[in-house]
């Protein structure tokens, strides 16, 4: 694909849009909805720092308070109702804090696009995925869809990643708005991309439908989470965010090789 070359040129300053070895934090944000996620995190980290502070001194002074080594005479304290409405009032207050953005980022993810510029439906095999392009199937002669399997641990190219890497991937323009309907042909899947912030279980017997809009160009990989078989872990997705040109040229190109 057009980005392969450039992934072994430039691997040691790409972002990190795979997981890395001993990766704490989360993957760079491609979307977003994701960014709204990595944002969310570090609001609430904020005031969980201050919660440990205001507890562990409050530890750490009833420890010396009542201990009889250090301070033989305890330190009376008395009931008090002022500190009673304080410590009522004040983890309220941070839940409300917290409760506001992550309901509307919760309402956002929730959202699916009634005008989407492509649609594309994920199918889950056992183990590998179809992909379907609904939007250029004409008819039966005529349709863009094509199966991705996981590349051989054995067999991978210089510069793809380990159980990571498809034969082919899922190509979409970058600052667009897709929808995704993700379902299953036998067991249940999941189509996940943590860059992306998506997470769609697909069930068997129903489809799902999700939506993200990939906001810069680059390689980005997932996993199916939903672990209930021998080789769910060895069934990844790696979606390939190109430009509106050469997502266009790459389309024409595809029907060409189906067509013929």
């Amino acid at each position: 694909m057009i980005l392969r070359s450039l992934e072994c040129r430039f691997l040691t300053i790409a972002l990190c849009d795979a997981a890395e070895p001993w990766q704490l934090g989360s993957q760079d944000a491609a979307t977003p909805m994701m960014q709204g996620i990595i944002d969310l995190h570090h609001d609430i980290f904020f005031f969980l720092i201050l919660i440990l502070v205001f507890v562990s001194r409050m530890l750490v002074r009833a420890l010396w308070h009542f201990n009889e080594q250090t301070n033989p005479i305890p330190q009376r304290i008395v009931h008090g109702t002022t500190i009673e409405i304080i410590r009522t009032i004040f983890p309220s207050v941070i839940l409300l804090f917290i409760a506001i953005p992550s309901f509307a980022l919760l309402y956002s993810m929730d959202g699916v696009l009634v005008d989407p510029a492509i649609t594309i439906k994920a199918i889950g095999h056992q183990w590998y995925r179809t992909y379907e392009y609904s939007d250029y199937n004409s008819s039966d002669e005529q349709s863009l869809t094509f199966d991705s399997y996981t590349i051989p641990e054995d067999d991978p190219e210089l510069g793809q990643s380990r159980l990571l890497e498809v034969d082919n991937r899922v190509v979409v323009p970058a600052k667009t708005h897709l929808r995704m309907i993700v379902t299953p042909a036998d067991v249940p899947h999941s189509w996940a991309v943590p860059s992306s912030g998506v997470k769609c279980d697909a069930v068997p017997g129903r489809s799902n439908l999700t939506s993200i809009s990939v906001q810069r160009e680059g390689v980005y990989y997932g996993q199916c989470s939903e672990i209930r078989g021998t080789n769910h872990a060895f069934t990844p997705i790696v979606v390939e965010a190109v430009t509106l040109k050469d997502y266009a040229d790459w389309v024409s190109n595809q029907l060409i090789l189906q067509t013929n």
